[in-house]
């Protein structure tokens, strides 16, 4: 399928690929290989992949320091590199120096609250339609009735690909203002300032990248598409029986409307299975709304743990 395009529009059109570091190497290979990714050990790192598809979705580097965000890549379609290249010198906005771990082409900026951001030309990974929708999961019996599946059969839950990110920021309306103004980003939906989420213009589902306020920078939560909404309990069963039992979920968010269950990440993060977000198209015009303080975080589910929106990042900003 070729990939969609706003015409007219100029902007980034993925989160190609997101890049952090951790103390320990050996415990997030543990820890994302039981959350059902391909990871692939590349000696100083590891390489984060859903199976059967190409696209590289994250990196992640031993440091021996405290977990750290370290930079993003956005994805650009090639008509749209050098235009925003030039929009950026016209609002004033510096170049950076590329991160010292980067193995590929770009050029390089800072985001409001110093996140590192490299601008690629690359393939376009954000959806260009929605994902089908699945249900719960059903085999079928010797005489025709499809019946639940059999927990001593069911497969392990492994994610088709990357959905979202979101991110802490200091200053959640200014952050907006630089995603939209500079990269071209849109406004999907917010609640007051404390929250925002933002979508692809070419594009995505409901949010490609969010921002939630924190007294610093720092990484939230990755978010992994699965097939429906068995695998939303069956992944949290999955990594419950790893050791990973704090998080959570399952719940549906009111802004997107996804089914999600959250986990906890060795490192005070959370990595998200999703199921059905909204998709926003780009021939669609989407009427973002200022949802309430009791409509931002779930429909229904249980209560979140007391640290959910702790940026446990901030001490090594």
């Amino acid at each position: 399928m070729k990939n969609t395009k706003r015409p007219g529009v100029t902007g980034i059109h993925s989160l190609d690929r997101f890049v952090f570091s951790v103390p320990d190497l050996g415990i997030a290979r543990d820890y994302f290989t039981a959350f059902g990714l391909d990871v692939r050990d590349m000696g100083n790192h590891i390489d984060l992949y859903t199976f059967d598809h190409p696209h590289r979705w994250g990196s992640v580097y031993q440091s021996g320091q405290p977990k750290r965000l370290e930079y993003l890549t956005l994805g650009v379609f090639q008509e749209d590199y050098e235009p925003l290249q030039h929009r950026l010198r016209k609002l004033g906005i510096a170049s950076a120096d590329p991160h010292p771990l980067v193995d590929s082409q770009g050029f390089w900026l800072r985001d409001p609250d110093g996140i590192l951001l490299q601008i690629a030309v690359a393939e376009k990974c954000a959806p260009d339609q929605k994902g089908a929708a699945y249900g719960p999961l059903y085999v079928d019996n010797p005489i025709g009735i499809p019946i639940g599946p059999k927990h001593s059969t069911v497969p392990k839950v492994r994610p088709v690909r990357l959905t979202h990110a979101l991110f802490f920021c200091t200053d959640v309306p200014r952050s907006m203002k630089f995603y939209q103004d500079a990269l071209g980003l849109r406004l999907s939906d917010h609640s007051g300032e404390v929250i925002a989420f933002m979508h692809g213009p070419h594009s995505s589902d409901h949010h490609l990248l969010a921002f939630a306020k924190a007294d610093s920078r720092g990484l939230h939560h990755t978010s992994w598409v699965v097939r429906g909404i068995d695998e939303i309990g069956l992944g949290a069963e999955q990594m419950k029986a790893a050791g990973y039992d704090v998080g959570w979920g399952v719940g549906r968010h009111v802004v997107g409307s996804n089914y999600f269950c959250y986990i906890r990440d060795p490192w005070g993060s959370f990595t998200e299975y999703s199921y059905d977000i909204d998709f926003i198209g780009a021939e669609t015009e989407w009427p973002a709304l200022d949802y309430p303080p009791e409509d931002a975080l779930s429909l229904w589910g249980p209560t979140p743990p007391p640290d959910f929106i702790i940026n446990h990042e901030k001490h090594a900003s």
